[in-house]
This record gives C-alpha cells, structure tokens and sequence, in this order.
C-alpha cells in the first residue's frame, strides 16, 4: 500500500507529464501553471488512499483523482478573481500574470476538463461517480454564493456558518473519499461511512483554518496571520465573538470592524485580545477536537482490517499538526 507521500508524488508526476495540445495556447497556458504550482494534493490523495483500503492499484484511477485537483483549483482560480488575491501559493494569480477574463475562460475550461478527465474511469462506475461529482460541484457554488451573502449581514449563526463551509470545503474531501470507495467496489455503508469521514475532516480543517489566522505562526502557517480580521471576514471566530459579547465587547468590536482606516496590526491585537477575553480560542480549539473525533467515529466504521486503515488515519492527523 503506498504511504500518503508516495502518492503525492505520483498525483503530481502524473500532474506534471499531463500534454496541453489543443489550441490556442494562450488558453491552457493559465491551466497548466496553476497545476504546476504544486500544494497538499489532498483530494486525488483522499480518494486514492480511500481505494487502497480495496485495491492495490490506485495508479489505474490516477485520471480522476486528478479530476478533482483540476476541479479544485478551477475554484481557486475563480475564488482568487473574486477575492481580488493577487498571490497564490507564493505566485502570482492567474488573474494577476494574465487577466481577469483570461481567469474566467480558462477557469471554465478546467471545469470542464475535470469532467473530461473523471469520464476515464471504468464505464459500469461513470454513472454513479458523475452523479456525486456534478451533485458536489453544485453544493459547492451554494456554499460560495452563501459566503458572499455573509459578507452584508452580521446577524450569521454558527450553523449557518458550519453548514456554508461544509458545503464550501468539505463535500469535495467527501466526494474524494466515496469516489475513491466505489471506484474500488467498496460496500455501499463503507462508502457513506468514508463519505461523512471526508465531510467532518473538511469541518475540521476549515475551522482549523480559521483558528490559525488569528493564532497561527505565519512561518509555520505558510502566511500572514490576521487577514479574517483586517478583512471583516465572517469566520467561526468573529460569529462566536459577535453572539458572546457583553454590551461593551460588541462596541469595541463594531468600533474596529466599522472602521475604513485603521493600522492592521493594532486592528489584529485588539480584535484577537477580545477573542481571547470572551473565550473564543478554547471555544475553536474545542469544536475542531470534535470534528476531528467525528472524523475518525466514522472512519472506525468502515470495515477493513484497522491496519489497512493506518496511511489513511497518518495522513489525517498530519492535516491537523499544522503547528501554531
């Protein structure tokens, strides 16, 4: 069975040794450098570490493992227009090194090249790996479109946040698991078990996101810590701050995210030291503990033999050592 690494480098081999022969180039060029820039890989990871609990050949399905990294940047690609980002895995964005409508048309290309490149898998799987896919591919622009609506009200509860990540992050690690489960002929409860394995992950992993911007060490994060907060962006933190708040906590929030000048650094320290007075660090802390515990209840579920389950269960728990 290969470990979480080995596959990781085979996804990006396979990645790199990928041909852009259609015309005109100036199409494909965008595609081929954002795939060229590397990252995690961790959804072609999850689905074909998913198989190998099965099979021993994940190699076969390398194509739509790899549909989905090319769905997923897809997203970035847009995501990064919209967000106005002008550096993405310390390059510039596409959007940047072209422009923005270079960002859109070669964005849409790479949607459909995922769906090109997931159609190479074994004919009797196309149907229901199609099914999950275009379902996810919808719940994504859901939890997209219900971020941007967040941005205008300050009344958002936790659970219409956890649900909008869910949709946003957590269905595509979802759909890599069950994609790489019925690709392998896995049990259909193995399948949903893997499924909502995937899905408590990307809860985890979103919220641990969050935590880290305002608490994480940007040399070991990989960025500057506190753009959530200069930004305004509703996150697990600012929502639970917002409804934890004593009456002279909330003016003191509403003061520093009214403002449209300010120092960000004294906008970071101020906005973090209410997070650390109204308990907000315990509070993430403990909810991302109980995703990741849901996480692996479910992963428990899955019936193969428990060493079969260990590059999958080492790859998990290395996405959450991301050290602060």
């Amino acid at each position: 069975m290969l470990t979480a690494s080995e596959i990781q480098n085979t996804v990006n081999e396979y990645l790199n040794k990928l041909s852009y022969n259609r015309k005109p180039a100036s199409l494909y060029a965008p595609i081929q450098y954002v795939l060229s820039m590397g990252g995690k890989r961790i959804r072609p990871v999850l689905m074909l570490l998913s198989y190998n609990l099965y099979k021993n050949d994940p190699e076969t399905i390398l194509s739509t493992a790899c549909a989905l990294e090319t769905y997923h940047n897809y997203t970035l690609l847009h995501d990064d227009l919209m967000d106005n980002a002008d550096v993405r895995r310390g390059h510039d964005t596409v959007h940047k090194k072209w422009n923005a409508n270079t960002a859109i048309l070669s964005g849409d290309s790479m949607l459909v090249m995922a769906y090109e490149r997931i159609m190479q898998c074994d004919e009797d799987k196309l149907r229901p790996v199609l099914s999950l896919f275009t379902e996810t591919a919808l719940e994504i622009g859901e939890g997209q479109q219900y971020d941007m609506d967040f941005e205008t009200r300050n009344d958002v509860t936790e659970d219409e946040y956890i649900e909008m990540i869910r949709l946003k992050t957590s269905v595509l690690l979802a759909c890599a698991m069950k994609m790489g489960a019925i690709l392998a002929d896995a049990p259909a409860e193995d399948a949903e078990n893997l499924y909502k394995f995937g899905e408590q992950m990307g809860l985890a992993f979103q919220l641990q996101d969050d935590f880290l911007d305002v608490y994480g060490d940007p040399k070991v994060f990989g960025k500057a810590i506190g753009g959530d907060i200069t930004s305004n962006k509703k996150t697990y933190m600012l929502i639970n701050a917002y409804q934890r708040a004593d009456a002279d906590q909330r003016v003191e929030l509403d003061k520093w995210l009214g403002l449209d000048k300010f120092d960000k650094q004294e906008k970071i320290k101020a906005v973090t030291h209410l997070y650390d007075t109204i308990g907000i660090k315990h509070l993430c802390e403990e909810k991302i503990a109980y995703y990741f515990s849901e996480a692996n209840r479910y992963l428990n579920k899955v019936n193969v033999a428990e060493n079969s389950k260990y590059n999958l269960k080492y790859f998990a728990e290395s996405l959450m050592k991301r050290n602060y």
